[in-house]
């Protein structure tokens, strides 16, 4: 797999944080730039031992976004940061978040 060029990278980051901001303007709350680039780090670095998609970074910095605007219990969001941690590659990030829209739909 090609590594992003750093001119790519940017636009990603760009492109993920202005989703993290339209995600929290739809559940009625700002959030500004520095916070969705927080947003944005703090999932990367979460998903540094691993080659991940885009796609999957995505959906887990919105996952991440979604947890901190609901004031989600901090054990509960420090669990998912964990096995997120454990995840041995992307398709099991996704399996995670899919995971976890099953357990909130039952």
């Amino acid at each position: 797999m090609n590594s992003p060029s750093p001119n790519d990278e940017q636009q990603l980051q760009r492109s993920i944080e202005q989703s993290l901001q339209e995600i929290a303007l739809q559940m009625g709350q700002r959030i500004d730039q520095q916070a969705a680039q927080q947003v944005y780090q703090a999932t990367v670095d979460l998903l540094s031992h691993i080659v991940y998609a885009p796609i999957t970074l995505a959906r887990l910095a919105g996952t991440l976004l979604v947890y901190q605007l609901q004031d989600v219990e901090s054990e509960e969001v420090e669990w998912f940061k964990s096995q997120v941690k454990q995840c041995p590659n992307d398709d099991e990030v996704e399996e995670l978040i899919e995971s976890l829209h099953r357990i909130d739909s039952l």
